[in-house]
């Protein structure tokens, strides 16, 4: 049986560069694993008014999909040196209400692309730091960061060959992490 490791996509936009890193990195997944891409665009924002006996379906949804999830991999943009609303939002709804945090333990690596020459560090950062708080085992080296992202893009719309090598050492750490955090479990 195959272990299942979430795609969450920040960026909402249909021909996101994140989109387009996270499509890349799914077929990359070694055998044994198969990627599920969780959507996050239909979800209200977190309000604790709305948790009662009848929280909104997405939240529901969202919360049975990353509860059978194995492990989680993150791809943001950065908007304004820091995460978009939408990807920190999915980490609220998940790890709430106090004590049913679905995120508990899940080991994740976040990916930041951006067209500017940083690659979505602030992004990157603040992400990690919420995962951190919310108990789950990040991959902290290597780090993730793809700037100028259309340069990583070739003619054919594919990520180019340089930078799928650099996203295969990211797969092979966060493999070599998930192993050591599962059979710790």
């Amino acid at each position: 049986m195959s272990k299942k490791i979430g795609m969450i996509v920040g960026s909402l936009r249909k021909d996101s560069y994140n989109k387009l890193v996270a499509e890349t990195v799914a077929k990359m997944l070694p055998e044994g694993f198969e990627a599920e891409f969780v959507e996050i665009g239909d979800l209200p924002f977190y309000n604790e008014d709305l948790e009662t006996e009848n929280p909104p379906k997405s939240w529901v949804r969202l919360r049975n999909q990353v509860k059978a999830l194995d492990g989680v991999f993150f791809f943001t943009p950065e908007y304004n040196r820091s995460l978009p609303a939408a990807i920190a939002n999915v980490v609220d709804v998940a790890s709430r209400p106090y004590g049913q945090n679905v995120l508990d333990n899940k080991p994740a690596v976040v990916f930041s692309a951006s067209q500017g020459g940083i690659g979505g560090f602030g992004a990157n950062h603040h992400l990690r730091q919420s995962l951190v708080f919310v108990n789950m085992p990040v991959l902290a080296q290597p780090e993730a960061y793809l700037g100028s992202i259309m340069d990583d893009v070739g003619e054919d719309g594919e990520i180019i060959p340089e930078t799928r090598a650099y996203l295969q050492s990211i797969l092979d750490a966060y493999f070599d992490m998930f192993t050591r955090v599962t059979m710790a479990v």
